[in-house]
């Protein structure tokens, strides 16, 4: 990073909730157990990961709209972990997220034109004219026709809604965009076409991303690295080429077995990976491995596994482990066929 801080680093962040009385008894719920990851300037950094695995925990303690439990944040390589709303307002200019939900997340009662303008008037940035044309200029930038500012968002269809969440989070020039499923509400059809926005938006504006999804696919196509989330931590942190040309968690195999290859004939016959039992309550989470009891490897793995957590390792440069079965010059055993096997086999 030539001596340039990450852009945001997160040290083993911790996000428990309690769940009172209401549901059976009281309880926690370990959603977010340690997790580690930086993001350098201009990255975009993919996190994957089954629904319940944390994902969305991380980047609500990112944005502070959840206050993590334990561990820090440092964004620019300031540590905001524990300011107040106040003290944190100047880094509310560095940081914007995109939401999942295009519709639920804009306020029905503005115009479209009002509410990507309306972070420029909280931090008295702009006004008049000139808060009229940083409108258009970012309508512009995202593919809106400028006269569309005066509509509200139940009059534009679900890209258009997403194009104004990504006018609205852009037009501060943040440091950090938190991008959270930002295309799965949308139809096949636009998903495309907002992907290719994003990539070139990041391009032009040099951004740094933390790109949330299940979707290995669009991992593949736009993310510099990927980090693997599996019950609230990361078990494995490589390159994009890395992960998907020599997975070593088991839980990172499953996955990529299951992504689709658009040919019939090869999506047959390929070894697939299918986890048998279903991901353990967040509210009892295993003790040791918390792959443990879906683990197809778990029967040869060391006794280590129900008792001890693995860290996460460095297997190779750049290519972080948690698993027993793994270490330098030890790869996991392997257990499906990737796409990029079969890429490569072609």
């Amino acid at each position: 990073m030539n001596g340039r801080p990450a852009a945001l680093e997160v040290v083993d962040l911790v996000k428990h909730f309690s769940t009172g009385s209401r549901i059976g008894g009281s309880g926690v719920v370990h959603a977010v157990d340690g997790v580690s990851f930086s993001l350098a300037p201009g990255e975009m950094l993919g996190l994957v990961g089954e629904s319940g695995s944390g994902k969305s925990t991380v980047a609500n303690c990112i944005l502070r709209l959840v206050e993590p439990t334990a561990g820090t944040i440092r964004l620019g390589g300031v540590d905001i972990t524990h300011l107040s709303r106040r003290a944190m307002r100047p880094f509310r200019r560095q940081l914007h997220m995109v939401f999942q939900d295009p519709y639920s997340s804009l306020n029905p009662r503005m115009s479209v034109g009002d509410i990507v303008a309306e972070p420029m008037r909280l931090h008295k940035l702009a006004r008049g004219r000139a808060l009229t044309a940083e409108v258009e200029r970012i309508f512009e930038a995202v593919g809106l026709r400028a006269e569309l500012r005066y509509r509200y968002p139940h009059e534009l269809s679900g890209g258009q809604r997403q194009r104004v969440g990504l006018a609205r989070s852009l037009i501060l020039r943040p440091q950090v965009l938190v991008a959270d499923e930002p295309v799965s509400a949308l139809d096949v059809s636009v998903q495309a076409s907002i992907l290719n926005l994003l990539r070139d938006l990041q391009g032009e504006l040099g951004f740094s991303c933390l790109f949330i999804t299940h979707d290995l696919a669009t991992v593949e196509f736009l993310c510099d690295r990927v980090a693997v989330m599996y019950l609230g931590q990361i078990v494995e942190l490589a390159t994009r080429s890395e992960l998907f040309r020599a997975p070593q968690h088991p839980y990172t195999q499953a996955l990529l077995s299951a992504a689709v290859v658009p040919d019939p004939a090869v999506q047959r016959s390929r070894r697939h990976l299918v986890l048998e039992g279903d991901v353990p309550s967040p509210l009892a989470p295993p003790t040791g491995c918390r792959f443990h009891t879906r683990c197809p490897l778990h029967d040869r793995s060391a006794p280590a596994s129900d008792e001890e957590e693995p860290p996460l390792r460095e297997f190779a440069p750049g290519h972080f482990v948690a698993c027993h079965l793994v270490s330098p010059g030890t790869p996991a055993p392997r257990l499906v066929d990737t796409p990029a096997d079969i890429v490569h086999a072609e």
